[in-house]
């Protein structure tokens, strides 16, 4: 494996795009053949031992303004989000989001991998094939982990080496006041594919041995640097195109430097050639993009900028999906484990935490601030609570589908949010997000060459009612939990609904402590939920989980992929990343990008006649 300044002229597979799915595809690839030539094009940097990726503290510094490793895609105004923008980023370094994000250890309901294989008519995407891949990429370090968990994987999955005292509380009270969903032991596994409402500390995508982040540059790509010379990969190269024969069949890329990372480079365009496949997997939406820009797509996208349409493929850039969350932040004692003053920097607190790290291997540096959620489902009354909207969507969806979850909710020990908006101390955040939206969108180019103009992005977050009350519902569930923490000490204005004062739901500004654990729960009035509701849709963000805008599924269907992946309308071309899933997943995705990376690499394999990858 190289990095070289100059690369090859031709490979026989190009792909396009460095994340998560390409580096676990180049990965197994490259390891089953030694002659098989591979290139990998990469927008942003590499993340050879930078702690910044390899140290879990350090996961927000990539969210920063001036983040190097991420790209913000801001969205169109929203009249359903009170006229306001909203930003997704996306990972961009090799290895994608899997090398920053908060390294959350959630797998789907086996259902989720079900519809894509019945509902959507791709046949081997299934859970039962699935399944193999979840094993095979993981070696499972916590303690009750069922059959469908894997012990000699390239990745670990740990508790994690600190739990903090927040996180205790945080389960306590849980597990007390919603005793229903109480019933099993702590090393419950929640992750098996079908258990769900148990409040449950929460696995990390982490090496319990070393403390660090389990992503796959790091244990698939780096490892092979000095066994692999035919795997290549190139960082800091905006990918603008695929170039075709006269057939359609895709034969190359073309690219150019990323002016971010090379400010004083050429800006001049370049091809390679892929004589057995290009692949392109930039993301949800990086590969869109891609395809648009190759004259993939539908004729009106691809005509307001100029690009001359080569496939009718109207599915392009469409059905993008996401979860939604809401982070509702709470003042936390000054004894607690909060990580809010070492996320903040508070003097020289990061330095402090990280010239700690892995003197034991349970130092606060190796924590995520995420130790304890649920996966919840509503019971028949809860569900009438969300609403008639809701019961309309639970009826079609939810009802006969019994291992799908309705809401993500749990703890993080941290402040999750712009941390100048309020004084500095401790605080703690509870999180809270749909897992099955109704809520599609788009992502479409605007502009033919210029891959770093602005994305046409439209999220469609709370254009449905069914989307907005189980949010509001979990806001007003997490605030009882929170105000009955003992490490409680009240609710930032600024960061709640503005209630009207004197109110049984009006903001406790500040408190001593937490309210008795058998004080009544605070009812709210009609004008409560307005202003309840107004506040969701002025704090509705996205969970970083996009998915869906290259989905796989029946071309009249508005697919962009076959269930191998190809895409309509060309030969030689394939996309395999996040983009592809035509349904949401309960789930943070990672992992399901893994799954997609495994499952793309035998694909592969099988058509090229490659043996070893399985």
């Amino acid at each position: 494996m190289s990095t070289p300044t100059a690369i090859n002229e031709e490979y026989d597979i190009v792909i396009a795009g460095g994340g998560t799915a390409a580096c676990v595809i180049a990965s197994r690839l490259a390891s089953a053949d030694a002659k098989l030539r591979i290139l990998l094009l990469e927008a942003g940097p590499a993340t050879y031992n930078d702690p910044a990726h390899t140290q879990p503290l350090n996961f927000l510094s990539h969210l920063a303004p001036d983040s190097r490793t991420s790209r913000a895609h801001v969205s169109q105004p929203s009249a359903a989000l009170g006229g306001r923008t909203t930003t997704v980023p996306c990972g961009q370094c090799l290895g994608g989001g899997g090398s920053i994000n908060f390294m959350m250890y959630t797998r789907p309901s086996a259902s989720d991998y079900d519809d894509w294989e019945t509902v959507y008519q791709n046949p081997g995407w299934g859970s039962k094939d699935l399944i193999p891949f979840l094993r095979k990429i993981e070696t499972y370090q916590v303690p009750g982990g069922g059959s469908t968990h894997g012990t000699d994987g390239p990745l670990a999955v740990s508790p994690g080496g600190f739990f903090s005292d927040l996180s205790r509380q945080f389960l306590e009270v849980t597990r007390t006041l919603d005793p229903d969903r109480a019933q099993k032991p702590d090393d419950t596994d929640t992750n098996d594919l079908e258990t769900i409402n148990v409040y449950t500390s929460w696995p990390k995508w982490m090496n319990a041995e070393t403390g660090t982040r389990s992503d796959v540059p790091h244990n698939m790509i780096y490892p092979l640097k000095d066994t692999r010379p035919n795997l290549h990969f190139l960082t800091g190269v905006h990918v603008a195109h695929v170039t075709f024969d006269d057939e359609n069949r895709a034969t190359g890329v073309a690219y150019a430097l990323n002016p971010l990372l090379h400010p004083d480079g050429p800006r001049t365009t370049r091809t390679v050639r892929g004589t057995k496949l290009v692949l392109v997997s930039a993301g949800s939406f990086g590969s869109p993009g891609i395809l648009e820009r190759s004259g993939i797509g539908a004729k009106d996208v691809l005509e307001r900028v100029g690009v001359k349409q080569r496939v009718d493929l109207p599915g392009v850039g469409e059905n993008y999906q996401d979860h939604n969350v809401l982070f509702i932040k709470y003042f936390a004692a000054d004894e607690s484990q909060s990580l809010a003053a070492i996320f903040r920097n508070e003097e020289g607190a990061i330095d402090a935490a990280a010239a700690e790290f892995g003197k034991t291997r349970k130092e606060i540096s190796t924590h995520n601030s995420i130790d304890a959620g649920i996966k919840w489902r509503p019971k028949p009354s809860e569900v009438a609570e969300l609403g008639p909207e809701f019961q309309e969507y639970w009826n079609s969806y939810f009802a006969n589908a019994p291992d799908k979850p309705v809401l993500w909710m749990g703890m993080l020990a941290t402040l999750i949010g712009d941390p100048t908006v309020v004084p500095p101390r401790k605080y703690f955040t509870l999180g809270v997000f749909t897992e099955y939206p109704l809520a599609h969108g788009h992502v479409h180019i605007t502009h033919a060459d210029d891959v770093s103009a602005p994305t046409d992005f439209v999220p469609g977050y709370f254009e449905s009612k069914a989307d907005v009350r189980p949010l509001t519902w979990g806001y007003k569930f997490m605030r009882e939990v929170a105000r009955r923490m003992p490490h409680f000490r009240g609710e930032p204005p600024v960061l709640h609904p503005k209630f009207a004062p004197g109110r049984p739901a009006s903001v406790v500004a500040h408190a001593e402590g937490p309210v008795p654990f058998d004080a009544p729960r605070i009812v709210y009035s009609e004008e409560d939920e307005r202003v309840l509701e107004e506040f969701a849709r002025a704090e509705v963000a996205t969970t970083w989980h996009a998915l869906g805008t290259c989905a796989m599924k029946p071309r009249e269907q508005g697919g962009v992929v076959d269930a191998k992946l190809n895409v309509y309308g060309v030969r030689g071309l394939k996309v395999a990343d996040l983009s592809v899933p035509p349904g949401n997943v309960s789930a943070n995705t990672y992992g399901t990008a893994l799954v997609i990376g495994e499952k793309a690499a035998v694909i592969i394999a099988e058509e090229l006649g490659i043996k070893g990858v399985v």
